[in-house]
């Protein structure tokens, strides 16, 4: 079933995430991934302060090939260059039992 990587992102550098996005989306196509939706902060509905100045929401087959592509070296090429463009907190959702 259907999993959802929900990442909130402020970016510290734009031409260095951009680049990070492009190959975010190369690496994650095998796997099955889809962008669903990639939009900026508006408004704060309820609770306390968003986390972050954007929302990418990224679609997976399922939970555990979600996590594959996390843990894939093709991915953990990309940590460093996350890290050095942006702050993000990267969430995993999995359908409900």
């Amino acid at each position: 079933m259907t999993a959802l990587m929900i990442s909130t992102i402020t970016v510290t550098d734009p031409l260095k995430f951009q680049d990070y996005m492009r190959r975010t989306q190369e690496v994650a196509r095998p796997f099955g991934a889809e962008m669903m939706y990639r939009g900026k902060h508006s408004a704060t509905l309820a609770g306390g302060p968003s986390h972050g100045e954007m929302v990418v929401v990224v679609s997976f087959p399922d939970l555990e090939t979600l996590k594959r592509w996390n843990a894939s070296p093709e991915y953990q090429e990309l940590v460093a260059l996350r890290d050095s463009s942006s702050v993000q907190t990267m969430t995993a959702y999995g359908p409900m039992d």
